[in-house]
């Protein structure tokens, strides 16, 4: 679900569990998602298995995709790091450029497995993605009980790997060192100079993206990464293999469903967008779930007369004077780096809407900067931060430029900046105070590498394919989780009450309808529901 061209990225980190989701890309490169609010404890369920029995798997009909497969390319194991823990093992695998022309070039992906715990009870490997597009993932697996329950971790190797472009796998996208001069400008523009400022934002962005990984840039599409998964199959020898997908993972983890039917055992989708949303459509509605938190957010300050913009009972009206201010006169924070105008606010709002766990940071941020006698917008600058991923030392990793550059080539949306700007009306309509937010950018309008053709998800997989939507989930809203599993042949979804991103670790409820589903092949009833 892309829809926006503004590159924001959202990559929340608590408790060392990360969840990226489809950062949108219209006119404003939208969100990402995060942060599975304060990562709940995962907990373990005794399933009883009978091993033996577990092992077994419907035959199915033959894969839809009609590349012929290329000959195996095996995983080169070598030594991990010294850091990694014990029981990680670590390796490579060769992928090409096209899949049509493998004689272009290959990539190299950075891959990692954490054993099954229990050598009696292992039913084979489960590839996990934590989103994006961009996001590395080859973390999972040394981070793997941040992720997953002692259930799974006895039953599976945990197979992660850096998709194409992206973390360590090789060559990766590498655009710029530094965010604030590309990405701290005034998102709505009220004069002529600051919309070509957004302008030229945009494409001395996406000129350095072409300068420094022009060569890769036609070759890290969705689709390319949903073949690479096979090949990391046939590389593991195995006939059928499970998957697990957080947020843009889900969107990844469809089209391999839709294009290698016959190979899915088991596939679980976890803040999952609609896979066949519009360009539009997609950006619209996540503008309208980041919208519907922010009121929320609003909504519980009102309650209480501890939280720090409380207003009587009226917060909203504190953040609606603050943006006005900043728009007028940005805050300073530091000579080292931007004023903090009202596009880094609205940034720090979409940050902390990942997870009701950030509202009182967020709450705090806000009174700080309306304090009336020293304003301090350091709450709000590290916020920003955090959405960007900025490290204490000030760089970042390539997980910007990767999600642009995936989200780009597959999908460029609007085709003018003129098109991109007809679209702002119907933002502030369903988003009143984030609307223009989401609707200004346009990275992926000049983006210098034409997008791929699109490949429909419909009546996908001939096995039930379990997905996840969150009732509070601002990036992936409930109803395009619930898109998600109507476009599966056999789609199983499970409704988590919360206001977070991804709803797999938050109780014994989801845990135990999906550990099943993994382990024993029991899929849960659609429209099953976990408060």
């Amino acid at each position: 679900m892309r829809t926006s061209i503004r590159l924001e990225v959202v990559a929340y980190e608590h408790m060392r569990r990360r969840f990226i989701a489809p950062f949108l890309l219209m006119g404003a490169l939208l969100v990402s998602a995060c942060g599975a609010s304060s990562a709940p404890t995962v907990e373990t369920l005794d399933l009883a298995v009978d091993d033996t029995a577990v092992a077994t798997t419907a035959s199915a009909p033959i894969a839809t995709s009609t590349t012929v497969p290329l000959p195996l390319s095996p995983i080169v194991w070598d030594k991990c790091s010294p850091s990694e823990p014990k029981g990680i093992k670590c390796g490579i695998i060769k992928v090409p450029y096209s899949y049509e022309d493998p004689a272009i070039g290959t990539f190299t992906l950075n891959l990692k497995v954490h054993s099954a715990e229990d050598a009696k009870k292992r039913i084979g490997s489960l590839i996990v993605n934590r989103g994006g597009p961009g996001a590395e993932s080859a973390s999972m697996a040394p981070d793997a009980g941040f992720y997953f329950s002692q259930t799974i971790l006895d039953h599976f190797d945990i197979v992660a790997f850096d998709p194409r472009g992206t973390g360590a796998s090789t060559p990766f996208v590498d655009c710029v060192d530094e965010y604030d001069s590309y990405f701290a400008s005034d998102v709505t523009p009220n004069t002529p100079e600051e919309k070509l400022a957004l302008v030229d934002d945009a494409r001395r962005f996406n000129a350095e993206c072409e300068k420094n990984s022009g060569e890769i840039l036609p070759y890290i599409s969705t689709i390319a990464s949903a073949r690479d998964i096979d090949m990391i199959r046939r590389a593991l020898d195995e006939e059928t293999i499970s998957f697990f997908g957080f947020s843009y993972g889900s969107e990844l983890g469809a089209h391999w469903v839709n294009l290698f039917p016959n190979t899915v055992r088991a596939a679980v989708f976890d803040g999952a967008a609609d896979p066949n949303a519009s360009f539009l459509q997609g950006g619209l509605d996540q503008a309208a779930g980041f919208e519907g938190q922010l009121n929320a957010f609003f909504a519980d300050c009102a309650t209480r007369e501890t939280c720090p913009i409380y207003n009587e009972g009226k917060p909203a009206e504190v953040f609606d004077k603050l943006m006005v201010r900043l728009e007028r006169d940005p805050l300073f924070v530091s000579s080292k780096r931007t004023l903090v105008n009202e596009g880094i606010a609205y940034t720090a709002a979409i940050d902390a809407m990942y997870s009701d766990s950030l509202w009182p940071t967020f709450a705090e941020a806000l009174a700080d900067a309306t304090d009336p006698k020293v304003p301090d917008a350091t709450g709000l600058l590290a916020l920003y931060d955090d959405y960007y991923q900025r490290r204490s030392d000030g760089t970042y990793d390539n997980l910007l430029e990767a999600f642009t550059a995936i989200s780009c080539v597959d999908d460029q949306g609007a085709t003018s900046v003129e098109e991109v700007d007809s679209y702002i009306p119907q933002f502030t309509a369903v988003a009143p105070r984030l609307g223009a937010y989401f609707s200004a950018g346009y990275n992926c309008t000049l983006w210098p590498v034409p997008s791929v053709p699109q490949v429909e998800v419909s009546n996908a997989g001939n096995v039930p394919i379990v997905v996840i939507g969150t009732t509070g989930d601002a990036a992936t809203p409930l109803a395009s989780s619930r898109k998600m599993a109507a476009a599966m042949n056999d789609g199983r979804l499970i409704t988590v009450t919360g206001n977070q991103h991804t709803g797999y670790g938050t109780g014994k409820c989801v845990n135990g309808l999906v550990d099943t589903y993994l382990v024993k092949l029991e899929a849960p009833k659609n429209e099953s529901t976990c408060t």
